[in-house]
């Protein structure tokens, strides 16, 4: 068992410890010092969607008395001029929206605000809350606090009922669904909103973990922001059961046994993944979004958020098939499809790397030279009425997979990874416009058909990307670069219609490294420890297991990595993403 990996990965921040506060008294004898000495206080509790604002509120009542609580979402238009609104944006699809332009203000009806406004000016004294998303809108507060959670949090409320989404009574709704509208509607109002308000916040609130919140002044949360982006970090893994899931993940991180096996593992998804910053006793959880956000020139670098914007465009995932099952048979979507039928601005690019690989292990990559499109799809729409089982194998390439292989996959190619493989998916972003084509005559965990896109996916099949044509452009495409005192380094792709650019370094010493003014992505993909180390002191040494992924900030500029004191292999390798040029 690989017990050195880290779960619980932190960003010690310094010479911000007193100001922050764990639990409920501690958190309400700070608001009590804060409007000491005033008759009167309001207190805004700006909330992202999800956020349980009454334990907030019964949390702080039980230490301190509160004159009046209002709701913001009080003041929010009726729900059926809420859905029409949202309607054309969540379509009638299962999983598939299109990203939504809103900002929360939409959703606000001003005369009902004006009412609001109106009755907390009428309360003349003590502490005055207003909670909710949207509470910023609802009064210009003296003390203003912004709520938050991680997205990972957000999903398991879903999925346990405790939530639906934000003011929709839809707890009991199909996940699909309910993860469909936060990610294309509510998020991203969410996200604006974020953007806006917290900057001027006096507080940051963490409420991740039920009935233990934790809170920070807004100023030690922007001192960790900065901080994290100048020295290397890594994000908080998660792991997640699936029907395809294999063994390697449980057995070589220690995780605990599920009744499913673990399909995912998730360490390098900033739009997911937390980051937990340490300020003295304290861990505060906060979504990595926030770091995207808020430093994004020198998180990301210029050139990247001038192409992208203030979006982390890489995500590093594992994908367990090892004893499990193969994953479903699919395509991504090409750049200008994406674009017109989901308003994303870019695609789902990607890879699979290799990290372990039993000796039967395949991937599905490419269709076979001479087949009958047509017939390939009238058996793929044969196989999602039930009852005749599709001949992949008549039809995809499956190339035997070694540890170490690297298969490239621009978007338009059919393919999945077969049984006994524990691959390290390197991504472009936008990751949830997966076209499933075949299953495999399976049902999800929850007993019903995963859903099939084969409209969506005949659409952006590349037809021409045959066996010939795969052999020459994504398979075992290894090109020296250079080498030095006890490194080498290797291109091993991607292709040249994907921007990710990836390099590979097998080291027994030193090797150096510059960003070049852009982020790095990596993940030690051979040998126990690495360390990597600031050649002008910048930050301090920053160990990094086996399989763990790691960022470098574009603002960290030359940095080294070398075999750690824990590594008693030979040669260590790591693989590095970037955007390229």
């Amino acid at each position: 068992m690989n017990t050195l990996y880290n779960k619980e990965p932190e960003i010690r921040i310094n010479g911000k410890d007193r100001e922050i506060w764990a639990g409920y008294a501690s958190i309400a004898a700070e608001l009590r010092r804060k409007s000491e000495g005033q008759a009167k206080t309001v207190l805004a509790i700006e909330c992202y969607p999800g956020v349980r604002l009454r334990e907030i509120e019964e949390g702080i009542r039980l230490h301190m008395p509160i004159e009046a609580v209002f709701h913001a979402e009080d003041a929010a238009i009726d729900a059926e001029r809420r859905e029409a609104k949202m309607s054309r944006y969540l379509t009638d699809d299962r999983v598939f929206g299109y990203m939504a332009p809103f900002t929360v203000d939409e959703f606000y009806d001003e005369s009902k605000l004006e009412r609001l406004r109106e009755r907390i000016e009428r309360v003349s004294h003590g502490l005055v809350v207003i909670i909710g998303f949207g509470a910023s809108l609802a009064a210009e507060p003296d003390v203003l606090a912004y709520a938050d959670l991680a997205r990972w949090e957000i999903q398991q409320r879903y999925r346990s009922k405790e939530n639906g989404n934000w003011l929709a009574g839809n707890a009991d709704e199909d996940l699909l669904r309910k993860y469909k509208r936060g990610f294309f509607v509510e998020w991203r109002m969410a996200d604006r909103l974020k953007q806006a308000v917290l900057p001027r916040a006096d507080y940051y609130l963490d409420t991740n973990a039920k009935d233990r919140p934790v809170m920070a002044t807004a100023g030690a949360l922007f001192a960790g922001l900065e901080q994290a982006a100048a020295q290397p970090f890594r994000l908080v893994p998660y792991f997640d059961p699936g029907v395809w899931g294999g063994t390697w993940l449980e057995k070589h991180i220690g995780l605990e046994p599920k009744p499913h096996p673990y399909a995912w593992g998730f360490d390098g998804v900033p739009e997911e993944n937390s980051l937990y910053f340490r300020y003295g006793d304290i861990r505060m959880e906060l979504p990595a979004l926030n770091l995207v956000f808020f430093q994004s020139a020198h998180l990301l670098g210029e050139r990247v958020v001038e192409r992208f914007g203030a979006e982390f465009p890489i995500r590093f995932d594992f994908l367990d098939t090892v004893g499990g099952q193969p994953l479903s048979l699919q395509v991504h979507p090409h750049k200008a499809y994406i674009r017109e039928h989901f308003g994303m601005a870019y695609t789902q690019d990607e890879s699979y790397y290799m990290l372990e690989a039993e000796d039967d292990a395949v991937v599905y990559l490419g269709l076979k030279e001479g087949i009958d499109a047509e017939r390939m799809i009238g058996d793929l729409e044969k196989a999602q009425q039930g009852g005749f089982t599709f001949p992949a194998e008549r039809y995809v390439n499956a190339y035997p997979a070694k540890k170490h292989d690297h298969f490239l996959i621009p978007a338009g190619t059919v393919h999945c990874s077969g049984t006994n493989g524990m691959v390290l998916e390197i991504s472009a972003t936008p990751y949830i416009f997966t076209f499933k084509l075949w299953d495999w005559d399976r049902l999800g965990l929850d007993g019903k058909p995963r859903p099939v896109h084969l409209e969506h996916g005949r659409k952006n099949i590349s037809w021409e990307r045959t066996t010939a044509w795969v052999n020459d452009n994504l398979v075992d495409r290894v090109e020296p670069l250079g080498e030095g005192d006890g490194w080498t380094e290797e291109r091993t792709g991607l292709h040249e219609l994907e921007f990710i650019e990836t390099r590979r370094h097998w080291f027994t010493g030193k090797v150096p490294h510059h960003t070049q003014g852009t982020f790095h992505m990596l993940n030690l993909v051979e040998g126990d420890e690495a360390v990597v180390e600031s050649p002008e002191g910048k930050f301090e040494p920053f160990a990094v297991r086996y399989a763990e992924t790691f960022i470098i900030p574009a603002s960290v500029g030359a940095y080294t990595i070398k075999p750690g004191s824990g590594s008693r292999s030979g040669r260590l390798a790591t693989i590095k993403a970037y955007v390229r040029s």
